[in-house]
């Protein structure tokens, strides 16, 4: 029988599986991402939306200074929860990624081949001695020429698709909402109030239209466009 003592190591090494078959690591940074600010991602039928708490905790700190949700290329967009400055290092490869295919074919790359290769980059940190796991995961939208996508990247490296999906402390509650009422012939401005509304239902009374940041990409131009406070407010 194992000793406490023993047991432990077992989480202080990312290359080394427990007795009963688990990365110990691994589930660790996904409890990080269960500590992290809510983020939601729905198709539409007229693009994607993404909408995240970005959970401002002190009143001195300037709300539009706070980001969750970043541009990766004209076409596509990620928000992140879990720790931000891990995310944002993904977000700046999967930038860079997408200005290169630009550069070499002339054309936007496709959703699937961004979410492909984070995925390889964190799955390699949970096998690779002296490296942890990144501690988020991200939301990754884009409109392709088969239609829009969204996908769920997860620190193991592991991605999937999904029609409308949520990540963060409140994700259970919020994909609660989502399968109640969400529909994907929905239009985005239905879609932004349907988050904000499931927003409100997580974070009671602690809810406040600063915390809210919104962001669409349209089918029609594939445009990225981040919704100010003013357009928030005319569509709830």
């Amino acid at each position: 029988m194992e000793t406490e003592h023993q047991a432990m190591g077992y989480d202080r090494a990312i290359t080394m599986f427990s007795p009963d078959g688990r990365l110990l690591q691994v589930e660790y940074a996904k409890k990080t991402i269960k500590l992290g600010p809510t983020a939601m991602g729905m198709i539409c039928s007229d693009g994607v939306v993404l909408v995240v708490d970005k959970r401002i905790m002190d009143k001195l700190m300037l709300g539009e200074a706070v980001e969750k949700i970043f541009q990766v290329d004209d076409h596509m967009a990620a928000a992140v929860s879990g720790l931000v400055s891990d995310g944002r290092v993904l977000i700046e490869r999967a930038q860079i990624k997408a200005q290169q295919h630009r550069v070499t074919y002339d054309t936007p790359t496709d959703t699937l081949s961004i979410v492909k290769d984070l995925c390889d980059l964190k799955q390699i940190c949970t096998q690779s001695g002296g490296l942890r796991p990144f501690g988020v995961s991200l939301l990754l939208v884009g409109i392709d020429d088969d239609g829009p996508k969204l996908f769920l990247t997860e620190p193991s490296g592991i991605y999937f698709q999904y029609s409308a999906t949520a990540i963060g402390e409140g994700a259970d509650a919020i994909i609660e909402v989502l399968n109640k009422e969400y529909k994907k012939t929905m239009k985005m401005k239905d879609a932004v109030a349907l988050g904000v509304k499931a927003l409100k239902r997580v974070l009671g009374t602690n809810f406040k239209l600063e915390r809210v940041e919104a962001a669409q990409i349209s089918t029609d131009n594939r445009a990225f466009k981040k919704l100010t406070k003013e357009d928030i407010k005319k569509l709830i």
